[in-house]
């Protein structure tokens, strides 16, 4: 990754980051003036700006309600947004139909909180959910009627999780930890240029969270793969992350590299 010159500060207002290399220099994901609220006087971004580029490791963070995840939805359309503009790899989506964006965020693996896994089917029938995208109907939706090219991926995909063994373990077995790797063996499955991660460990043990978020960082230095993530977790963003943008109250306050900070920056932007 090419080393960001910034300057960090206790302004509001976020620091600007001068990039040099050229393949980095390419935005997959670009926000512009994104405005949200629910209901009236519940305002909750206020026309912020940022982009992730190409191979770009970025955490979003902020207190309960800063509006991180919002951001993070808004940006993809999982929630429409009230204002602003959004470019996702070369096309603008923001009133893109939507059977056209399904198309375009099939390049866009998703993992979140709550793993979404179906729980009584296998762990290898919920990776091939991450090809339905591009192969629907039983095919891709269960190993029994997938192809053996399919399958041999799904494999592949929980290999390098380090599931291959549970592969044909029901996923309500599983435990939180080994749940949340599936989720992201799913979404490898879509052979994603970008992983869009929100709250991936909120809800596991330290010691499958530290495994998480290492296996994230090995996928984006080896596969190239691009990552924006959201975590409450000051140490794993500056720890997994190349860039760190701080939102509070719906505001963008900080977007600087991670190997400028401290924890102690990142706190302050907390409450």
């Amino acid at each position: 990754m090419a080393q960001a010159q910034v300057q960090v500060s206790g302004v509001e207002a976020p620091v600007t980051i001068s990039r040099t290399s050229a393949a980095e220099s390419v935005r997959e994901l670009s926000v512009s003036g994104l405005v949200k609220s629910f209901g009236k006087d519940k305002g909750i971004l206020h026309g912020i700006s940022f982009s992730v580029h190409r191979r770009e490791s970025v955490a979003l963070i902020g207190s309960n309600g800063a509006g991180k995840s919002t951001a993070l939805r808004c940006a993809l359309r999982l929630i429409e947004p009230d204002d602003g503009s959004v470019h996702l790899f070369d096309d603008e989506i923001t009133s893109m139909q939507l059977s056209r964006l399904r198309k375009v965020r099939a390049d866009v693996g998703f993992v979140f909180q709550k793993h979404n896994l179906v729980p009584r089917i296998s762990a290898l029938s919920n990776v091939l959910h991450g090809n339905l995208g591009r192969v629907g109907g039983m095919r891709g939706w269960s190993q029994l009627f997938a192809s053996t090219a399919l399958r041999e991926r799904a494999m592949s995909c929980l290999d390098r999780v380090g599931l291959a063994d549970q592969a044909m373990k029901r996923a309500d077995q599983l435990s939180g930890g080994q749940s949340q790797r599936v989720a992201i063996a799913r979404a490898l499955m879509q052979e994603p240029r970008m992983i869009v991660a929100d709250e991936p460990v909120a809800s596991l043990d330290p010691i499958a969270g530290q495994e998480v978020m290492e296996l994230f960082h090995q996928l984006t230095q080896e596969k190239g793969i691009t990552l924006l993530f959201t975590s409450h977790n000051v140490e794993q963003a500056l720890a997994y992350s190349d860039r760190v943008i701080a939102i509070r109250r719906g505001t963008i306050v900080l977007d600087a590299a991670s190997n400028t900070l401290s924890l102690s920056d990142l706190s302050k932007h907390y409450g």
